[in-house]
């Protein structure tokens, strides 16, 4: 049953039942003091929520849980998804997927992206367990879109507020599925019942009303009523921008590790320099509302970022 919540961002970060510990200037928190597999009160829950919002992804360390256990604890924050893919193939109820890496199937997921953002209504809340951790590598890394957004000049943000893209599952998606399978027979159907749509480049938040650059590697094509080259130097600059450290926090996996983020104001990567060892990850998503951009709502850029106009070339 999900909760409905509507936490204050702006009053001094507080809480009474679980403990909240930074771990990155723009983003993420390790939780402790609550075990996720218990049963949350409304109000433990009240304050990871909070926490999430705050710090965008957060951590519990060690808490093992069965693929059921993990859809419920998604049910919290709403309708968990059907995946797509699975859609297609005539799936008709939400389940957890699996993604792992090893000699015979090599990772696709080290580039900058948010979830299935070739879909009109893409989740708003992803839950990855590790279920098989390397002894070294395999990270997982989070990137901070708002902060991103909040560290370009106010003549950009200017010039790419109201703008959308389109958003296709093709080429990167549909070739990477059709090569790890071996079959090409899914790609048809799914472009047939996912032909790709338009987001806006920048949206606002629906919960925090903060603004986030909504872009995802391979899966963002084209500037829409930009030329060719306009759109490709654009997305091409924003890439480039997010891959700055400041706007990271980085992961090192151990078994029954749990992250929850928020898929409206991050980007992820996994990071592939853990060949040829094993890494099982377990993921499920809640589904969101569709992207939009509302320029009534004032822009809130978060106090910790120091802003790009405050830079003065010598």
């Amino acid at each position: 049953m999900s909760m409905t919540l509507t936490p204050s961002l702006d009053a001094e970060e507080s809480y009474e039942t679980i403990q909240v510990d930074r771990i990155g200037g723009s983003l993420g928190a390790v939780i402790s003091g609550v075990d996720p597999r218990d049963g949350l009160t409304e109000q433990q829950f009240s304050e990871i929520h909070e926490a999430l919002l705050r710090h965008e992804v957060v951590f519990f360390r060690n808490v093992p849980m069965s693929a059921e256990d993990q859809l419920e604890l998604a049910s919290l924050w709403g309708q968990p998804s059907i995946f797509p893919l699975q859609a297609v193939m005539g799936a008709t109820e939400p389940s957890t997927s699996i993604i792992r890496d090893d000699a015979e199937s090599l990772p696709t997921t080290d580039n900058w992206h948010t979830d299935v953002t070739w879909i009109e209504v893409p989740p708003k809340i992803a839950l990855l367990q590790s279920v098989v951790a390397p002894s070294y590598g395999g990270d997982t890394m989070w990137c901070s879109i708002t902060s991103a957004y909040d560290a370009l000049s106010a003549p950009m943000r200017a010039m790419i507020d109201g703008l959308e893209v389109h958003h296709s599952n093709y080429p990167q998606f549909c070739t990477s599925m059709a090569e790890k399978s071996g079959s090409w027979d899914l790609v048809a159907p799914l472009r047939e019942a996912y032909p790709g749509v338009e987001h806006p480049l920048v949206r606002t938040h629906p919960e925090t009303g903060r603004r986030a650059l909504y872009i995802a590697t391979n899966f963002h094509q084209y500037v829409v009523g930009l030329t060719e080259n306009e759109s490709t130097a654009l997305l091409d600059f924003l890439v480039r921008h997010i891959n700055q450290p400041r706007f990271h926090c980085r992961w090192s996996w151990t078994e029954g590790d749990l992250a929850i983020w928020d898929e409206r104001s991050t980007n992820h990567r996994g990071v592939s320099d853990h060949y040829p060892q094993v890494r099982e990850i377990r993921r499920c998503t809640v589904d969101g509302d569709r992207p939009y951009f509302d320029p009534s709502v004032p822009y809130q850029p978060k106090a910790t970022m120091m802003p790009t106009d405050a830079y003065q070339p010598q």
